[in-house]
């Protein structure tokens, strides 16, 4: 704990769907941890304060606005951690990015907005290295079961002396729809790319996030998306079949920039896919097909074409904010990934994560929660790496030691 600063942890966007659930895991699992609310609207902050119950209804109340960074200034001078789930955040997330840069404050978010992440490193990456603050992107669903699997390969890989990590495949089976916040930051991020050709190049890059371009290895083309038999991918998967990934073309950019944060610890040779399991049915190929196909032709006509949609229906596309699936339903949602590597040796791994609850939204708020609590309560278990980081980089030793006891399951197990 910093006893400089008033709070160990601010949660900005308690009000929201997620943001309640997080501020409901917070309350369950903060422990000693000094926590308060942030938002736009102090009648709401009090309202959700006051359904936590317990010790968490004398939670202090802040009151911050995207549209006035003095007010972000103000919380993110008071605390250690910012947790904030305002999105999208290409619309709404840089000034908080530019508070807790300026302040020194670590900070956690959901974001999978490639440009939102870019822009973020261009504008505040140093600047946070030099104030000492860790700006940790992706902490939910999207991208720790990603990041910190491949991260978790690499110890494994290490302890044993088997070599680098040479051709990797994330392979998940879940649960659950899609969080509104992750149907309105795919919207936000396909109108950005649609409307600047330099941003459409990025978001297709798949070292985009990297931290230097040019330092990356050429290893040929890696298509985000594609339908395969399980057998091309592990001998474990024989008989299954995998599609595209809806959140591939994100989480595969946080994996690479993590390599290059650890200073390519992962190897010079790392190739990374991921995919997405469909099952072992004689309908299976067809299915895996037009999900590939379908996914395919939403990000590629809407990162051309998106700013051409009338906004009456882009709005009535977009999901109602606040709003999310019932609690019986969001406790039926579980993920389960699988991830297989080839190390430089010929050694075989396989990391398996899961957890039960749907990803978008109660998973979600899991690892997003303690995301912050690691930043605010493990510092002496974070890596000495500051500036605009990934989960793996800024905490991945934190993760691997706290999530059991939130009730997600992360192995590690040699295949040959």
């Amino acid at each position: 704990m910093n006893a400089t600063r008033e709070y160990d942890i601010v949660l900005y966007g308690a009000t929201g769907f997620v943001g309640k659930l997080t501020a409901e895991y917070l309350a369950r699992a903060g422990g000693d941890a000094r926590i308060a609310l942030a938002g736009r609207s102090t009648e709401r902050l009090l309202a959700t304060r006051e359904a936590l119950g317990g010790s968490a209804r004398s939670w202090p109340i802040l009151q911050a606005d995207a549209s006035s960074p003095s007010t972000l200034d103000a919380m993110a001078a008071q605390t250690q951690v910012v947790i904030t789930t305002v999105g999208p955040y290409t619309r709404y997330g840089l000034p908080l990015v530019a508070a807790c840069a300026a302040a020194g404050t670590d900070y956690a978010d959901l974001t999978g907005e490639a440009m939102f992440v870019r822009n973020s490193i261009d504008l505040h990456h140093k600047q946070a290295v030099d104030t000492g603050a860790r700006i940790v992107h992706s902490c939910g669903f999207d991208s720790i079961p990603s990041d910190l699997s491949v991260y978790a390969l690499h110890r494994a890989a290490t302890n044993d002396g088997t070599g680098e990590l040479g051709k990797t495949d994330f392979v998940v089976r879940l649960s659950g729809g899609m969080s509104g916040g992750t149907i309105a930051s795919g919207m936000e991020m396909m109108h950005t790319a649609s409307s600047d050709p330099d941003a459409r190049r990025q978001v297709n890059d798949p070292y985009t996030l990297s931290t230097g371009r040019s330092a990356e290895p050429d290893l040929g083309p890696q298509p985000d998306m594609s339908w395969r038999r399980g057998r091309d991918i592990a001998p474990e998967l024989a008989g299954t079949w995998t599609a595209g990934f809806l959140m591939a073309p994100y989480n595969t950019r946080i994996v690479r920039r993590s390599n290059a944060l650890l200073d390519w610890a992962y190897g010079r040779q790392f190739r990374y896919a991921e995919h997405l399991r469909v099952g072992s049915t004689f309908i299976a190929p067809a299915a895996s097909a037009l999900i590939t196909g379908a996914q395919t032709a939403v990000f590629g006509l809407g990162n051309r074409y998106f700013r051409l949609l009338p906004r009456r229906l882009v709005e009535r596309l977009a999901p109602k904010p606040g709003t999310g699936p019932s609690q019986a339903t969001r406790e039926r949602g579980y993920y389960r990934a699988e991830t297989y590597t080839t190390t430089t040796t010929g050694a075989r791994y396989v990391a398996t994560m899961a957890q039960q609850g749907d990803p978008g939204y109660q998973a979600t708020s899991v690892l997003l929660g303690e995301s912050g609590l690691a930043l605010a309560m493990d510092r002496d278990k974070l890596s000495d790496l500051r500036g605009v980081l990934t989960p793996a980089a800024a905490m991945g030793d934190a993760l691997l030691a706290r999530l059991p006891a939130a009730g997600v399951t992360l192995e590690t197990a040699r295949l040959n």
